[in-house]
């Protein structure tokens, strides 16, 4: 049973950080380009980072470029996401994805293969 399951979410003051993680369990994560995806209210969900199954390729969307750092560790199948000077526009539920593609593109929701339920990050101002 495929399961990728997020935490570390939480209220964090402007300028604060978080780090999220993703366990992946139920399916080969270190053959698999992880991502992470948020979904702000009243909002389409949209790509925040992904990186290769070799941690070889990471890109990230330019809205949060120099500020969010993806990282994975294939051993205990994990997937990060460690998020630094916060913004009230990063206030969103975050969800980590899975694609086995080696093809599709990555920056777009339908490429992925399996979701996580997401963990709510809230930003005060």
């Amino acid at each position: 049973q495929v399961q990728l399951v997020e935490s570390g979410g939480g209220l964090v003051q402007a300028g604060g950080s978080l780090r999220l993680s993703c366990a992946a369990s139920g399916f080969a994560f270190n053959a698999y380009t992880m991502a992470w995806f948020r979904q702000a209210p009243g909002k389409e969900r949209e790509f925040v980072a992904h990186i290769s199954w070799s941690g070889g390729t990471i890109v990230y969307a330019d809205s949060v470029k120099g500020r969010f750092t993806v990282s994975r560790d294939n051993v205990k199948k994990l997937l990060y996401l460690q998020m630094s000077s916060l913004k009230p526009e990063d206030t969103a539920v975050y969800y980590c994805a899975a694609s086995y593609s080696t093809v599709r593109p990555m920056g777009i929701r339908s490429s992925y293969d399996y979701w996580g339920q997401g963990t709510q990050v809230t930003v005060s101002s």
